[in-house]
């Protein structure tokens, strides 16, 4: 069944306005008819399976039929700080990222990152990838769309840290030695409703002076396994980690 989150404004008790792309995805993309049933989202909650009792140009009125009690968002709250990459990978984390349970993403510009984003085009990337991130939850049946930041600095990343439980770095170079921190011994720590930011660096990884000041602000470095991995897959391996710990292993 077709997931749609709709802002609070478009809720009055159990009927929901559709509009904008949701709409158009509802009457032009799906074709659905009047009787047909969708599930419909408000923000940050459960969702409504709803059925559509009128269909306009524009827009789409549907009331609801039952609100499900199922939870599906990760135990702990995960925010994924990635350094800016090459190319359309950002599509790809957002994209993957949102799947596996992320709550938020915050891109940075780091010492390494080849890309360096256009202050005046910022605005219009940070609404790309949230469509991509809100489509994603559609897709996965999220109760809550991730949060996307702005582009920060690698200072600016530090504070913004300030108010998380939990906070790694992924460095390579743990992983070419035999003493290193193990990460599920540090995801062992976290219990339910903690939040934990896990910094990843772009290609290339981090210098040794973001490593540095990352540590100096309570950032644990550990390894992702003994590969080096992509930048695009060091994420995806930290989100399905956490998902693996506590939603099939039964971590606290």
């Amino acid at each position: 069944m077709q997931r749609y989150f709709i802002p609070d404004e478009n809720w009055n008790s159990e009927i929901v306005t559709i509009d904008g792309d949701d709409a158009h995805h509802i009457i032009r993309v799906m074709r659905m008819q009047i009787g047909d049933e969708i599930i419909c989202n408000p923000p940050n909650t459960n969702g409504a399976i709803c059925k559509i009792t009128e269909i306009e140009e524009h827009w789409v009125t549907a009331e609801v039929i039952e609100w499900q009690d199922r939870n599906v968002e990760l135990p702990v709250f995960v925010t994924i700080a990635q350094g800016l990459p090459k190319g359309d990978k950002l599509d790809f984390i957002f994209q993957k990222g949102t799947e596996l349970g992320a709550s938020a993403f915050i891109p940075f510009q780091a010492k390494r990152s080849v890309v360096k984003w256009d202050a005046k085009k910022a605005d219009k990337k940070i609404a790309r990838y949230a469509k991509i991130i809100k489509e994603a939850s559609e897709q996965s049946h999220r109760s809550r769309i991730p949060e996307i930041k702005p582009v920060l600095k690698l200072q600016e990343l530090l504070k913004e840290s300030e108010s998380y439980q939990l906070k790694i770095i992924a460095y390579e170079e743990e992983a070419k030695t035999k003493i290193f921190q193990s990460y599920a011994s540090i995801i062992s720590q976290l219990k339910t409703g903690d939040s934990v930011i896990i910094c990843i660096g772009p290609e290339g990884g981090f210098s040794s002076e973001e490593v540095q000041k990352l540590k100096e602000h309570q950032f644990i470095p550990v390894r992702f396994g003994p590969r080096i991995l992509r930048t695009e897959t060091a994420a995806l391996y930290a989100l399905a980690s956490i998902s693996y710990h506590f939603e099939e292993l039964g971590g606290q």
